[in-house]
């Protein structure tokens, strides 16, 4: 039996772990390659500790994703919608990562449970998450895994953006590379057929968040990269209006127009998608 399995019986909160200097708090989120934990100095400064699973010991490319994330966060810091970055390093023989703490959930479990702090700030919401991917681009890079799940929303309505194990540098034109990164619900159609691609892939995921954000549903379904793809290819896609008529009709036109299946259709630049955001939603 666990240290939280027992915990819940006895209702007695589990003692802290050590790990170096820190004390391990809470387990808050566990991936199939890394935990994140609350976490505590000798200070008593309250963090976000990400450590590299046991399980991953042997596996390089999640040693070479999970360092090349906190690399990438450590240069696009000091944003106020980027997850903050304290260190990283190794501990004991672990890959871990020290972040800002920001007590709250992901914009996936907050869509599902239709939580307030997301229903009533949706707008700020939408131009936050624009901001923050402006951010990325304008410091050079992709974020590659734009998606509900990696963008975290505190109590009153604070946004950061997250999880930067994918991210590439931004190149000067598209271009084919031998990994195919992130998750293909929110991938374009170009990444899916393992072509060309740009920061204009991004944008793409944009637009299928904020549409998922706003309806309730994805805008191109499947269960595998395959079927997306074709659900993409298909062009039966359900304008935002008619699952929601609460939403307005320029914000309708902005997401279809960052889901174009030809990306020279879409946002050629988030500060574009940004300004268009804040001329629909700001009031």
């Amino acid at each position: 039996m666990g240290q939280d399995e027992l915990s819940i019986i006895t209702g007695v909160p589990p003692k802290p772990i050590r790990f170096g200097r820190f004390l391990l708090q809470e387990l808050i989120n566990s991936g199939g390659m890394a935990d994140i934990w609350v976490a505590t100095d000798e200070d008593g400064k309250t963090f976000a500790l990400r450590r590299l699973k046991d399980n991953s010991t042997f596996n390089f490319t999640a040693k070479k994703r999970f360092n090349q994330g906190a690399e990438i966060l450590a240069k696009i810091q000091n944003h106020e919608f980027i997850i903050g970055y304290y260190e990283h390093g190794k501990i004991e023989g672990a890959l871990y990562m020290l972040m800002e703490y920001l007590e709250g959930s992901n914009l996936k479990l907050l869509l599902s449970r239709g939580d307030e702090v997301l229903t009533e700030n949706i707008g700020n919401v939408l131009i936050d998450m624009g901001v923050a991917l402006e951010h990325v681009h304008e410091s050079g890079y992709m974020h590659l895994d734009f998606k509900p799940e990696n963008i975290l929303l505190s109590r009153n309505a604070s946004l950061r953006l997250i999880d930067f194990d994918l991210a590439m540098p931004k190149p000067a034109k598209p271009e084919k590379t031998s990994k195919n990164p992130g998750t293909p619900g929110y991938m374009a159609p170009e990444q899916l057929q393992r072509q060309p691609f740009d920061h204009r892939v991004d944008i793409f995921a944009f637009g299928v968040t904020a549409y998922e954000l706003l309806t309730g549903e994805k805008p191109f379904p499947g269960e595998t990269a395959e079927a997306i793809l074709r659900s993409q290819l298909s062009a039966t896609l359900v304008p935002p209006r008619e699952i929601n008529s609460d939403v307005p009709i320029g914000m309708e036109k902005i997401i279809l127009k960052c889901l174009s299946i030809d990306p020279e259709l879409r946002y050629p630049y988030m500060s574009v998608l940004v300004r268009d955001l804040q001329i629909v939603l700001y009031v």
